[in-house]
């Protein structure tokens, strides 16, 4: 458990009545962003984290063998200026994720192995691969960041699913599987699930479909020590008494001096209060007066992703040695993408395997052991024997996840962007939201989470003013 104020029998009881200029719901990248900022230009902060612990959807966990895995985000890479300065500020070291040996490629049933970034296709389908790869970089191009629903297409590409758009334009089934190996890989959702228009902001936010799913030169490019979770707990470390764990917000209420945010640690006067949280998790606190009606709509259609991470940990990287790099991608079975987990100095080894979308959701009402037989069972198959015999098998399903309820981010099904998108960021009264959903650049990213702390960290320094708060 982390070492900020959590409550006691005593504090609960007292319903502490405190006064500050901001509340900031959620203690992730996002809201612990905004704080600091707050912090830095004098102003009075307090953090409500309803979990018992900081970092929202970056976990860090230490296995039997003494590593540090990451059970939630784990990866930055080019153009995520905000993460790089943060690590290099916050003397956090980060590490090359391994890359190197041949990579396997499993579709049909049907092993092979290849080189580089691009799979080993048969002539047709690696033409039909690269059509759709360039396609659909200049369409995302397409679409204004600031206001996707605004996309000269915007409707068209908002009335159809990935799915719909991949049938009438990707030629050859080979190219199909590893477009939904892609899509499942980057938004934990099937393609069925997500919007074009809303796949497509996302490619651009991202720098294109090549970068959201590439190793080197792309977003999964470094690792961080001792894991993703360090930065989100240096961050509180610095703001101190200000972060108060196990605190839920059950409402906010807001008139026109201020709102009144109450959690299970009591209940909390300000100025301003910034919703650092998922629009999913946003809709489940009781707000008077009541959301504007196309914001609490937009709050019951962001559902997350859903995945489940697989982790086998391994005495060592037995993989390498027959030149294999440990990065797999799979049609065809519970594990869809498979990365070589180990350590930055290889003395351990571990296999990371994700289960998304629907085959997350499926696999996760059968038995734990039956998952856990199935996900070795897999990585044997791509590996060798050896898979099967390892020394630990952790597993994180996000979807189980009380204060997540899924992971990596909040998606858009048809319709969602253009009939209720322009209120994703549009501040309710003097109700601010952050969340890497709100992002601009790198939306659904760490990158992404820090990048909306400080735009609202910037709309309530700019609208703060005289005057008192609500009272309890």
């Amino acid at each position: 458990m982390d070492t900020f104020e959590s409550p006691s029998a005593e504090t609960t009881a007292k319903s502490p009545q405190e006064a500050v200029d901001v509340v900031v719901i959620g203690a992730g990248l996002a809201g612990l962003t905004a704080a600091r900022e707050l912090v830095r230009r004098g102003r009075s902060v307090v953090v409500l984290e309803a979990r018992d612990r900081v970092g929202g959807r970056t976990l860090s966990h230490t296995t039997s063998l003494g590593d540090v895995i990451d059970l939630g985000a784990q990866w930055i890479g080019p153009t995520q200026d905000r993460m790089e300065a943060l690590c290099k500020e916050l003397g956090v070291e980060t590490f090359p994720q391994h890359n190197k040996g041949t990579k396997i490629l499993s579709l049909g049933g049907s092993i092979s192995t290849y080189e580089g970034s691009i799979p080993a296709l048969p002539i047709f389908s690696l033409l039909s691969l690269d059509r759709t790869i360039k396609r659909l970089e200049a369409l995302c191009r397409e679409v204004p960041l600031e206001a996707p629903h605004r996309a000269p297409r915007a409707a068209e590409w908002d009335g159809m699913t990935v799915e719909s758009w991949k049938r009438a334009n990707v030629s050859t089934w080979r190219t199909r599987a590893v477009v939904d190996v892609a899509v499942g890989a980057v938004f934990a959702a099937d393609p069925s699930e997500i919007s074009f228009l809303h796949f497509l902001f996302y490619l651009r936010s991202g720098g294109g479909l090549l970068r959201l799913t590439e190793i080197t030169g792309g977003a999964q490019q470094t690792r961080i020590v001792p894991g993703a979770q360090t930065i989100s707990k240096r961050l509180a470390e610095g703001l101190g008494e200000r972060v108060r764990i196990e605190a839920p917000v059950r409402s906010i209420r807001q008139d026109g001096a201020g709102v009144v945010v109450r959690s299970d640690r009591g209940c909390h006067r300000a100025k301003y209060c910034i919703a650092a949280v998922p629009p999913a998790l946003a809709g489940r606190i009781d707000f008077d007066p009541p959301l504007p009606a196309i914001r609490d709509q937009l709050t019951q259609r962001m559902p997350l992703g859903s995945v489940a991470k697989h982790i086998a940990i391994y005495k060592k990287p037995f993989w390498r040695e027959r030149g294999l790099s440990g990065e797999a991608v799979v049609d065809k079975g519970p594990i869809k993408v498979v990365f070589d987990d180990s350590p930055a100095d290889g003395s351990h080894g571990a296999l990371l395997g994700f289960l998304v979308g629907s085959d997350a959701r499926g696999w996760g009402r059968r038995p734990m052991e039956e998952r856990r037989r199935a996900v070795l069972d897999e990585f044997a198959r791509l590996f060798g024997p050896e898979a099967r015999a390892c020394e630990e098998h952790i597993e994180k399903d996000w979807g189980e996840e009380v204060w997540s309820r899924g992971c990596f981010a909040g998606l858009m099904a048809p319709g969602t962007w253009t009939s209720f998108g322009e209120a994703l960021r549009e501040p309710a009264g003097r109700i601010h939201w952050a969340g890497t959903e709100t992002a601009v650049r790198w939306n659904g990213y760490m990158e992404g989470a820090v990048e909306s702390g400080e735009r609202a960290a910037k709309e309530v320094l700019s609208a703060l003013g005289g005057g008192e708060g609500a009272g309890c």
